[in-house]
C-alpha cells in the first residue's frame, strides 16, 4: 500500500501522458524522439552504474510531471523502462518496493496505451497473431526473474539494473542514429561496444571491491 500512494502522483500524470502520446503520434517521427530520450538518458545511467546517486529530495513535486513525460515517451516509443530504473534506483528505492512500483507503473501505462491504440485503430491482425509466441516466455521468465532477485542483496540489484539499462540504451542509441541514418554502420555498433566495456569495467570494479576485505 505504501508503495502505491508513492507512485500515485506519476499514475496521474501518466494517464494524461499517454492521451498526448497517442496524439503525438500522428504529428513526429518517433525514432527522433527515440534519439533524445536514449542521448540524455545513457550517461545518467551510467553514472548511477557507477553508484553515483543524488536522490531528489522533492520527490512529490516533481512525480506528476515525470509521470507526464514518461506517459508521453511511452505511447509514442513504447520506452518507460530506464527512465523508471532510473528515478527508483536515484530514489534509493529498496529491492522489493522498486519491483512493485515498477509492476505497477507499468501495468498502468502498458493498460492505458493499449485502450488509446485501440481509440485510434492502431491494432492489425498481424500484431494479434504475435501474442501466442510472447506469452510463453513472459510466464517462464517471471518466476525465474523472481527467484534470482530473491538471491541478490539491495546494492548488487541496483548496479545489475543499471547496467542492464545501460546495455538497453545503448543498443537503442545504435540502432536509432542507423535509423535516422546520423551515424554509419562502424559508428553505431562502435558506440554500442563502448557502452559494453564500460558496463563491464563497472561491474567489475564493483564486485571486485565488494570482495576486498
Amino acid at each position: 500500500p505504501n508503495v502505491f500512494w508513492r507512485v500515485a502522483p506519476i499514475l496521474g500524470g501518466l494517464a494524461v501522458g499517454v492521451g498526448i502520446g497517442s496524439y503525438l503520434l500522428f504529428l513526429v517521427q518517433p525514432a527522433w524522439i527515440k534519439f533524445v530520450t536514449y542521448f540524455f538518458l545513457l550517461p545518467l545511467i551510467l553514472l548511477q552504474a557507477a553508484g553515483i546517486r543524488k536522490p531528489i529530495r522533492a520527490e512529490k513535486a516533481i512525480a506528476v510531471p515525470f509521470g507526464l513525460g514518461l506517459g508521453t515517451l511511452y505511447s509514442v516509443t513504447t520506452i518507460s523502462g530506464p527512465p523508471l530504473a532510473l528515478l527508483f534506483n536515484n530514489q534509493g528505492y529498496p529491492k522489493q518496493d522498486f519491483r512493485a512500483a515498477l509492476g505497477i507503473i507499468r501495468l498502468a501505462e502498458s493498460s492505458l496505451t493499449a485502450i488509446a491504440y485501440g481509440f485510434i485503430g492502431f491494432y492489425s491482425a498481424g500484431s494479434m497473431e504475435i501474442i501466442p509466441y510472447i506469452i510463453p516466455s513472459i510466464l517462464l521468465g517471471i518466476p525465474l526473474g523472481t527467484y534470482v532477485i530473491r538471491l541478490m542483496d539491495p546494492e548488487t540489484f541496483r548496479r545489475i539494473c543499471m547496467a542492464f539499462d545501460g546495455l538497453i540504451v545503448g543498443f537503442g542509441l545504435s540502432r536509432v542514429l542507423g535509423e535516422l541514418e546520423l551515424a554509419s554502420r562502424v559508428t553505431t555498433y562502435g558506440i554500442l561496444s563502448i557502452v559494453i566495456l564500460i558496463n563491464g569495467y563497472l561491474l567489475f570494479r564493483f564486485f571486485r571491491d565488494r570482495s576486498d576485505p
